[in-house]
């Protein structure tokens, strides 16, 4: 890519409405009118990248993105979304049909970062990349969701003609580290790929902001897995704040340095524009050896398994 990747992506999942959007997995309802000061901000700040899918809201996140893409310098702008098996259409030609309708929403001919959402079929699905790279219509490719036996596959496959995995994106945070565990991120490291963390800060719930006394709205995603364990993560939101006193820090910014100090480039979900200033002041925290094992230590102790339906276990 000609552009610099920064340290942070944003990420537009919890933006629009409808099956997979914002409304039912966060309890949002977020347009236009309400993101554009936040992706003003994203440009004032300096941070380009933006993460979304095809699936986030059926299309309605991807839309509202390519509205405000479409109002700026697109070579200054770095996009990633995703190709998801689950809505695929069962017709040979699926992944390109899928690729036209996220080009056509994010006014954009090309795609710098195209993952598959999750393996459904390795085997099925990753051969459909090789004709989108070799046209040039996607820049750069990743897998989403993927453990190490089908990251390596899916390697196998591309690299028979000639082309590699750039990205692996799964769930990663001070409370879900399989992906760690699993030998991943020393296979990302290894082998020059970087490994893009999501649900770093749980939907929410290691920003501090929620509690016993203040839990997730109802009838949400998010509400439903941690309304009934915010209990059991008390001490770590206070370990968060603890460190975050010496850093001048909110939890949320510590547990994004601590995704970064792990090497990772974790993708924050932004609704306001004091979150895009957050994550951009959080990309500039290095926090030590010893803090980041506390933290860890903290998660564990926690014992709250934040596997998520859509997900497998990376072990």
């Amino acid at each position: 890519m000609n552009l610099h990747t920064p340290k942070i992506a944003l990420g537009a999942w919890s933006w629009g409405a409808g099956m997979a959007g914002g409304d039912m997995v966060f309890g949002s309802h977020l347009f236009e009118k309400d993101l554009q000061p936040v992706f003003d901000k994203a440009v004032a700040c300096g941070l380009n990248l933006w993460d979304t899918a095809a699936v986030y809201g059926e299309g309605t996140s991807e839309q509202i993105l390519g509205n405000f893409i479409r109002n700026v310098n697109r070579d200054k702008v770095i996009i990633s979304t995703k190709f998801t098996p689950q809505i695929a259409e069962n017709t040979p030609d699926a992944m390109q049909k899928m690729l036209n309708g996220s080009k056509q929403r994010l006014h954009t001919a090309v795609i710098d970062i195209y993952w598959i959402h999750n393996p459904m079929d390795v085997e099925k699905w990753t051969p459909d990349l090789i004709p989108l790279a070799e046209s040039g219509q996607i820049k750069s490719i990743g897998v989403s969701n993927h453990n190490l036996a089908q990251i390596k596959r899916a390697a196998e496959i591309l690299g028979a003609s000639g082309l590699k995995i750039t990205a692996v994106q799964n769930h990663y945070s001070l409370l879900h580290r399989s992906s760690e565990r699993a030998g991943i991120l020393d296979y990302c490291r290894k082998n020059g790929i970087t490994f893009y963390s999501y649900m770093v800060l749980e939907q929410g719930a290691l920003s501090g902001k929620y509690g016993v006394n203040n839990p997730f709205p109802q009838g949400s995603g998010r509400g439903a897995a941690y309304n009934a364990h915010l209990q059991k993560l008390e001490e770590l939101v206070a370990g968060l704040k603890e460190i975050g006193q010496k850093y001048n820090a909110s939890p949320a910014q510590i547990a994004t340095a601590w995704a970064i100090a792990k090497g990772t480039l974790p993708i924050i979900g932004v609704t306001k524009p004091n979150q895009v200033e957050e994550a951009a002041a959080a990309a500039q925290i290095a926090l030590t050896p010893e803090e980041t094992a506390y933290l860890e230590t903290l998660g564990d102790k926690a014992g709250f398994n934040t596997l998520r339906e859509w997900e497998n276990e990376m072990i």
